[in-house]
Order: C-alpha cells, then structure tokens, then sequence
C-alpha cells in the first residue's frame, strides 16, 4: 500500500508495534526482584491494595496483611509502610488509589484463576498491555500531530520502547506507564486541530485529573500540560472550552485535597504511611540539599548506573533532535518541551533520590513520551532535509538501539535464570560491552561535588543541543505538517486544493 492512502497502513503499524511490544515485555513477566521477592519495594503495596479493592470493594488492607496474602509474591516478611488509622482498624497503603483501582480488574480475574499467586501474575500481564498501548498512541500522535512517516514512526518508538526503562517497568507493577500513556494522550489532544471538540476535550480532562490520582508527584507534569492546554484553546478562540478546563482543574484540585484528607488523613496519601514522621513533605527529604540535586540535570540521563544511556544510549538521539525542535519550533512543540521540562525538575529536585531500590528511570518514566516524539520527529526532518546524514546518525541509532536490546535481553536471561536479581544487583550484569560503556559515564554517587566526568559530560550535551539548533533550519516544514494531509494533498485525495483538483478532472471528463 502506497504512502497516499496511509489510513489502513497506520492501523497495521500500530497493531504491528502493538505486538512487538507487547511480546518483548511479555518474557520479562516472571523476573524476580530479588532473592525473595518476586515483587519489592512499592510494588506489593500496590498489589494489596488492588486485592482488597478486588474482594472487599476498599482500601483497608489490614486484613490483607495480617493473613499475610502477599506470601505468594512476597516470600520474606512485607516491611511495613502503613501507619494504623482508626485505633488499628484501618491500614492503607501510603501510595494514591488510581493504579490499584485500575489494577483491580485484572487482580480480580487472576484471582479467579489461581488464587494469590494468579493475581500478581495478572497484574504483570496488564503492565504489558498497558506498555503496547504507550507505544502504539506514541505512534499515532508523532504521525498525526507531529508529521512523522508511519513507518518511521514505527521504527523510532519500538526501539525505544523495548529498551529500559520502558520495557522493564511494563513488568513492573508502578504507575508510571499509565502516567506515560495519560501524558501522550493529552499531548495528542491538545495538539489537534479543534483541541475543543468533544472527544479532545474529554481526553484532555480525564488525562489531567487522572495523573495526580496515579501519584502526586505527576502534579506539575499535569499542571504543565494544563498550561500548554489553556494557551492553545485560548489563542483558538475556545473560550468555553478553557473555562471548562479551568473549572475542571480547580473541582479536581479541591476534590484531591478533600478526599485525601477524609480518607488518608492528610493533604496526600504519604500521610498514611509510617515512616514520614517529620509530616508529609518529608518525602521529599527532611533537609534537602537542592544544589547537591542538581547534577541530577544530566544524571538522570547519563548517570553509571541511573542514568537512561546507561541502560538505553538511544535515548541520547533525543538531545540533538530537542536542539533542532527549540529552533523549529514546529505546531505543538510546547506540548513536548514543557510537560518535558516540569517531570525532569521534579525528578531533579522534587524527588528524595535519583538512586533508589527500583529500576533506572522510575523518575522521568511518566514523560518519557516526550524524547520519544522529539526523536521521532528530529528523525523525519533529518532524513528530508540532510539525507546523507541521515544516513549515518540512523546507523549509530541502530547500533544504540542494538546494545539496549542485547543488554536487557542478557540481563533479563540472568535474572530468569536466577544468576543476577533484577533490582538488587542488576548492575553487575555480565552483558557485553555494558561494564565498558558505563565505566565511560558519571558516577552520581561518588562524591556530592560535580567531577571531570560529569561536567565533560554536561559539554557533551549542551554541543549536541547546539548541534541539533544549528542543523535545523529554522524555515522548514517538514516534521510539521501531519503525515495524513501531506500524502493526501500529495496525491489530490484529500484537503480542499486537492478535492478541487478532482472535480476539475471530472468536469475535463464530462466534456
């Protein structure tokens, strides 16, 4: 089928990146977290919480914890992260209720199936339905909102997407693919044509009420998304649309921070647990130090063993093609650079550490989505505007994409095989070249000063952002167009010059 008519051929890549995805994240279902865990940290709060939600219909776990139900995913003893409400009669889990809510479902069905143990599984398996879909509306919106061909769409979007971080937390039973799906499919409503119609909009509302009810701390990514929203329906002259998202913004901030207070007790679900006694905000640190912080700016990029090239250095592509999208400028670029911008602050100085006892990238998970539009689009001006560079930079994308691919699969044949566990230790994976490429990266938690290392590596990126500014051209239009009306008015299918076209023929026949 020929790039003029690309309506069907969209929907078979999609289904086609679907499946990939899908797969790949499939195999990774029964890695182990650690020794004697399948699941660790957050992850069986998480999982009790949608035990109970599935059986009792609330919230309160205590009777899920003291018959010790996460003894089928949890062999050692469950540390506790509940504080007792209600003289002892009430324990919740200090993480907010969306994600078990909608794990419920699925926690419901593989209870049904094969008890406790059912039910973890289950919840896996929705983690990498939920990874397809991520990949698949990241390829719909970078062709119809960004201009980028199908096929490369495709290509861009699975490879990034079957590299860590994505593939390993679509095992992971966290929140944040659902946050990255509800980001790009805000980006993808506000950078319609008519972002006030009624199927937009309703995209556009329950994405933003949806991310703090995954987990406060998408608050400023949604706040910023929120911002981009108003600024688009307003210079669209949709006034009733903006007060409608206003309005809907401020009932779903105060519908927050009342249910918050009935049901956990504070202005959010930290207040419920036990190990925040300094009060809720110590979550972010009881004396942070924000300069210290701040070399989480490249940290959280290139870091040895937390940073995303560490695992993926395909991620990297996305600096250059950021440089060239500041200069562009193309329709619907603020809906990238800044929810991109709001999640990377926050993971630099919001959150308590960039090096926890979770996977690389937990952080940026959620805007994610954003380097991959950015790539995806930097690709298609690339290959129209410099074709014989192109040719190049996508040998070196393969080549990165490639060492992703090939460490996550031998890590993951580690840990299936009980050689290396996937939390714990996953850094001394035997996987090839990974010790070598890393040891070429900064170390975050050497010393609390900036070293030589990280400080070449922040020139390194602040010249391939120059790079990516001065190869774009500023007069461009390639990569701003949608895909969908560039091959139709291509070939006079579609779009008011080419319908005219057509009935001009038919006139010329007539006669």
């Amino acid at each position: 089928m020929s790039e003029a008519s690309p309506g069907p051929s969209l929907r078979r890549v999609l289904l086609l990146v679907g499946a990939v995805v899908a797969a790949v994240v499939s195999v990774g279902i029964g890695a182990r977290a650690e020794h004697d865990a399948r699941v660790t940290a957050d992850e069986p709060q998480y999982l009790l919480s949608a035990i109970s939600l599935a059986e009792d219909g609330d919230l309160n776990i205590r009777d899920e914890l003291n018959d010790h139900r996460w003894s089928a995913f949890h062999e050692a003893p469950l540390p506790q992260q509940t504080a007792p409400l209600d003289g002892g009669r009430t324990r919740l889990s200090p993480h907010d209720p969306l994600y078990p809510l909608v794990l419920a479902l699925p926690v419901r069905i593989g209870l049904g199936v094969a008890g406790d143990a059912g039910a973890w599984v289950a919840a896996k398996a929705f983690g990498a339905l939920v990874a397809a879909a991520l990949a698949m509306v990241t390829t719909w919106v970078a062709v119809r909102r960004f201009g980028v061909g199908p096929r490369r769409a495709a290509v861009v979007v699975t490879c990034m997407s079957v590299v860590p971080p994505l593939v390993v937390y679509g095992t992971q039973l966290y929140p944040e693919l659902l946050a990255a799906l509800a980001v790009v499919s805000v980006i993808g409503a506000v950078t319609s044509e008519a972002p006030a119609r009624p199927a937009p909009m309703a995209v556009l509302l329950v994405g933003l009420l949806a991310l703090p009810w995954l987990s406060v701390k998408y608050l400023p990514v949604a706040v910023a998304l929120g911002v981009v929203a108003l600024v688009r329906l307003w210079r669209a002259d949709a006034r009733l649309a903006s007060a409608v998202l206003v309005a809907a913004g401020a009932g779903g901030a105060a519908a927050f921070a009342l249910v918050h207070r009935a049901v956990y007790g504070g202005w959010t679900a930290y207040a419920a647990g036990d190990h925040f006694v300094g009060g809720e905000l110590t979550v972010v640190g009881v004396t942070p130090d924000y300069l210290g912080r701040s070399v989480r700016v490249i940290g959280l990029l290139v870091d040895r063993d937390f940073g995303l090239a560490a695992w993926a250095p395909v991620f990297l592509f996305a600096v250059p093609a950021a440089g060239a999208l500041l200069r562009r400028r193309p329709p619907g670029w603020a809906a990238l650079v800044v929810p991109m911008a709001a999640g990377w602050l926050t993971a630099t100085f919001v959150a308590l550490t960039m090096h926890g006892w979770w996977w690389p990238g937990r952080q940026v998970v959620a805007v994610l989505p954003t380097l991959v539009l950015t790539t995806a689009w930097g690709a298609e001006v690339l290959a129209a505007e410099r074709p014989r560079v192109a040719a190049r930079v996508r040998a070196l994308f393969w080549v990165a994409a490639a060492f992703g691919m090939v460490t996550w699969a031998w890590l993951l044949g580690e840990v299936l095989t009980r050689r290396r566990q996937l939390i714990i230790d996953f850094a001394a994976t035997a996987a090839p070249l990974s010790a070598q490429w890393r040891a070429l990266l900064p170390d975050g938690r050497a010393v609390p000063a900036p070293t030589g290392v990280q400080v070449t590596w922040a020139v390194i990126i602040g010249a391939a952002v120059a790079l990516g500014w001065w190869a774009a051209d500023p007069n461009g239009r390639v990569g701003g167009r949608p895909w969908h009306r560039r091959t139709a008015a291509a070939d006079g299918s579609s779009s008011d010059g080419g319908r005219q076209v057509v009935r001009a023929a038919r006139r010329v026949k007539d006669t």
